[in-house]
């Protein structure tokens, strides 16, 4: 018998819902496999099974307690340590999925103090692919102007254009900085460095009952009038300011219901730079909770980072830095030029050494080459994830963050009969669990001479062991 293994896991949970978990993970877990768990055991502030191990005869006893963080323990008895792991990575997931869920019913306020109040914007597919076409990799504005790289042969003739487009892809690197300020209206600075949000997590089966019979519009609604009357008067939304409205909804405002966080964005930021001996990068802040962030700029002098206010909700500030760190190991390496002179490269060997082969069959060549950039393009998020962990020295936060942020890809990669589609997908980013699994195996701070040269033999040994199954 195995000394017991004890796992925390930080919560975005309010303590009024902590105690939910233990039934959705029942629900949604325990009940769906009951011939490999037995004994379960529900409690006030704790859960309690066995799970078998069917292939090697053994058992595993697990206990989750209701805490903020939450507790895993897990007591082996004989059963293999992949079979544990496989419980505590579904256990995570079912986690952060209750967390997801949660989100869909939570009010959030955010605000910094001396700028405007603005209110929270939608996650919209049009704002996140216009975070990542002026962030770090920029590959992907490259891949859009496709059309607008033909329209400028037909016009120009094949020299001026190769010329113009190679000329205004730099003007986009040069200037990535200045158009993220003009597209962000929140700037952290020293004299606003701080970040307040406050959270309203209403319960899950009233607040689905309220959507179902009044919609999402009204829900909408609730949270205009609360904004109103708080934070567009610069009060904070307390239980009693907003008590008459969440009533009149059919909402009783719970004070265990309520979670503040007082985030000092400029300090973690100045915390980053410093162990980067880097200048502190322009800040602005998306008030959108969609949890990302991006760094851009032709250099790390003229460098900008921007973060959202879910990723300030989703991670603990430990985790922010670790994200930080890799934002930072863009900056450092001066990634968005040096991919703009890769992709200017190939930009001008399509229309001279390898022309011929574009003429026979164009459409596959460009497959091709976009999915050899952006294969490459793993190169540099690679090194981004091990400059990270080697200057914030902290290379299981990050994956812990990773793990949030990618919880349902994580999953479904995990699930998948093969690996090999995540890794031939026109994504810079390599998949998220061999990301995750590359950091949790460092342990501590690597120190390595050469980070690019070693993350392109991890990304090339990464890419290999999906055809082995790994």
């Amino acid at each position: 018998m195995l000394e017991p293994e004890i796992f925390t896991v930080d919560m975005e949970i309010a303590a009024s819902h902590q105690k939910e978990i233990m039934e959705f993970i029942n629900e949604n877990y325990l009940l769906t496999k009951k011939d490999v768990f037995t004994q379960v055991n529900i409690q006030a502030d704790r859960l309690n099974f066995t799970a078998h191990d069917l292939e090697k005869t053994g058992t595993v006893g697990v206990e989750v307690v209701a805490t903020n963080p939450l507790q895993l323990i897990f007591t082996p008895q004989g059963a293999s340590p992949d079979f544990v792991d496989a419980i505590r990575e579904d256990l995570l997931f079912l986690v952060q999925f209750f967390e997801d869920k949660q989100r869909n019913s939570t009010l959030y306020f955010a605000w910094i103090e001396g700028e405007d109040v603005i209110p929270e914007e939608p996650p919209s597919t049009r704002k996140r692919l216009s975070d990542r076409l002026f962030s770090s990799n920029m590959i992907l504005i490259y891949v859009l102007f496709f059309m607008i790289n033909v329209a400028l042969f037909l016009t120009l003739g094949l020299v001026y254009a190769v010329a113009a487009i190679i000329l205004f892809q730099l003007a986009i690197v040069l200037l990535s900085d200045r158009l993220f300020l003009l597209r962000n209206k929140w700037r952290i600075t020293p004299e606003n460095p701080q970040v307040h949000i406050i959270e309203y997590q209403l319960p899950i089966k009233e607040y689905g009952e309220f959507q179902e019979k009044f919609g999402k519009e009204l829900i909408t609604r609730m949270k205009e009038e609360i904004y109103n009357k708080t934070l567009a008067v610069g009060k904070e939304p307390t239980c009693q300011i907003g008590e008459d409205i969440m009533e009149y909804y059919g909402f009783q405002c719970n004070p265990e219901s309520r979670r503040n966080r007082v985030i000092d964005v400029y300090s973690l930021v100045k915390k980053a730079t410093d162990k980067f001996n880097l200048p502190v990068p322009k800040i602005v802040l998306s008030n959108t909770m969609v949890p990302n962030a991006a760094a851009t700029g032709p250099s790390p002098r003229r460098g900008l980072v921007l973060i959202t206010t879910g990723l300030l909700v989703q991670l603990e500030e430990n985790e922010i830095l670790g994200v930080l760190g890799h934002e930072l190991g863009h900056l450092q390496g001066r990634d968005p030029l040096v991919l703009f002179t890769l992709i200017s490269v190939e930009f001008i060997l399509r229309f001279t050494l390898f022309l011929p082969i574009v003429l026979i069959n164009p459409l596959v060549y460009i497959i091709i080459a976009f999915l050899v950039i952006f294969f490459v393009g793993k190169f540099f998020e690679t090194r981004a994830d091990l400059v990270s962990a080697m200057k914030i020295g902290q290379p299981e936060v990050l994956a812990s963050a990773l793990r949030k942020i990618g919880y349902a890809k994580l999953q479904m990669e995990r699930s998948s009969p093969t690996r090999i589609p995540s890794w031939l997908s026109f994504d810079t980013h390599p998949p998220i669990y061999f990301r995750v699994d590359r950091l949790e195996k460092m342990k501590k701070a690597p120190q390595v001479k050469h980070p690019l040269l070693q993350s392109i033999k991890d990304v090339f040994h990464g890419f290999l062991g999906s055809f082995r199954g790994n």
